[in-house]
């Protein structure tokens, strides 16, 4: 049994639920999203595992999760880009926001911390985790995401359309 760090709308820890429990009642909590660009102008993306309890098949970030309680945010995305992606490297704080939405099954309601990183390698991927990645070109993705806006996470779609700004000053 997971629990995420239940928070209002300052991002101050107000308690913990269950995950599972979170999304379905809508609760806000934290989160993070980590995008990792290459030295090519692309974004590593990784395609959602089918058996996700929501969003599954979908291509998304790099990487995203929650902090455990007590965990701060930026070793949570340290852990997990270890558990998903058997990699890890420096991540910068780039800006946080808030999003609620319903999606199949639960309600997202996070107070998301978005990070980026650089390498060059490709991870070696956690198939338990992800069914797929890919290195993207910056051009060819910030176009598909509006053309073709149902093959990719809520988040990540909302993320390169309303905040790209803020990631792409990552490139230089």
């Amino acid at each position: 049994m997971t629990e995420v760090i239940l928070v209002d709308e300052k991002d101050e820890p107000i308690g913990q639920m269950e995950k599972i429990e979170a999304h379905q009642k809508g609760k806000l909590h934290r989160a993070f999203s980590i995008f990792l660009l290459n030295d090519k102008m692309q974004i590593l993306l990784q395609k959602r595992k089918l058996d996700k309890y929501h969003s599954g098949g979908l291509w998304s970030n790099a990487c995203c999760s929650h902090p455990l309680p007590k965990e701060p945010t930026i070793d949570a995305a340290h852990r997990r880009l270890i558990e998903e992606l058997n990699m890890d490297c420096k991540l910068d704080f780039v800006f946080s926001f808030i999003y609620k939405i319903r999606l199949e099954n639960v309600i997202e309601n996070e107070y998301d911390h978005v990070y980026v990183g650089k390498t060059n390698e490709t991870p070696n991927f956690n198939p338990n985790e992800i069914s797929e990645i890919k290195w993207v070109e910056l051009d060819f993705l910030l176009k598909d995401v509006k053309l073709n806006p149902k093959k990719y996470s809520y988040w990540f779609h909302h993320i390169l359309t309303q905040n790209f700004k803020k990631i792409e000053r990552h490139f230089k």
